[in-house]
């Protein structure tokens, strides 16, 4: 019980962190918050915990978070932004990989404490870092694409929900089957894999079903580099 507690707040903290990257600094802030939440999320996904008597791993809000980035940039400054921001994500976590693999080849002074604990998490992350890659390039440029489209059968305000919703969960569908099938085929039993590849999904589903009002709250926010997204973008 106490996971799933914890990860309620965790998730409202989360979500909350996210209007707050953007009410602060505006379109700057979103590109951050790609930037960190492409990372972290890396990072997280080797952590597994139970909740409702499911295995499950972390990083799910995390990188939920990152198709309402996109989205909030599609819906206020146009599909162009949204691919750029995704590129920079991309970049992120490539950068972080290479990086982070070379300080590994470092020889530890005798007395170093991080050494273990750094291959521990980050030992994983270029077959991790591979499927997310993969999973992350054509997922996310996958939405962008699907919001667009779907906005031009669903342009009103109001019905913003159709497009973030419409467009995340087929995209997140795609992203997920993509991440499993490289990360964990060979890891885990046929039937195993299957349980990971649609209880994560479920999880990604509600997480975006939950996130809508919060992408709503976000796009009432007013900077002065606002201006309307163009249609032809």
């Amino acid at each position: 019980m106490f996971n799933i507690g914890w990860g309620i707040f965790y998730m409202l903290v989360n979500f909350c962190f996210f209007l707050l990257c953007y009410k602060l600094f505006g379109k700057k802030g979103l590109y951050a918050w790609i930037g960190v939440a492409t990372v972290i999320a890396n990072i997280q996904v080797v952590k597994t915990v139970e909740m409702f008597g499911i295995v499950m791993t972390l990083g799910n809000t995390m990188y939920v978070s990152l198709y309402l980035t996109s989205d909030l940039l599609n819906e206020k400054f146009g599909r162009q932004e949204a691919k750029k921001a995704v590129w920079f994500g991309f970049f992120t976590l490539i950068m972080t990989t290479v990086l982070m693999q070379m300080v590994l080849v470092f020889q530890p002074q005798e007395s170093d404490i991080a050494q273990g604990s750094l291959e521990t998490i980050f030992g994983l992350m270029p077959r991790l870092a591979l499927g997310s890659l993969t999973a992350y390039f054509i997922s996310q440029f996958l939405d962008v694409r699907l919001y667009s489209w779907i906005r031009k059968y669903y342009p009103k305000r109001n019905q913003l929900w159709i497009r973030n919703n419409g467009s995340t969960m087929v995209s997140s569908f795609v992203d997920t089957l993509i991440f499993c099938s490289i990360a964990f085929i060979g890891e885990y039993s046929f039937q195993v894999w299957l349980e990971i590849l649609f209880t994560t999904y479920i999880f990604k589903f509600i997480l975006t079903a939950v996130g809508t009002p919060f992408l709503y709250i976000a796009r009432n926010f007013r900077h002065e580099e606002d201006e309307p997204a163009k249609a032809a973008s």
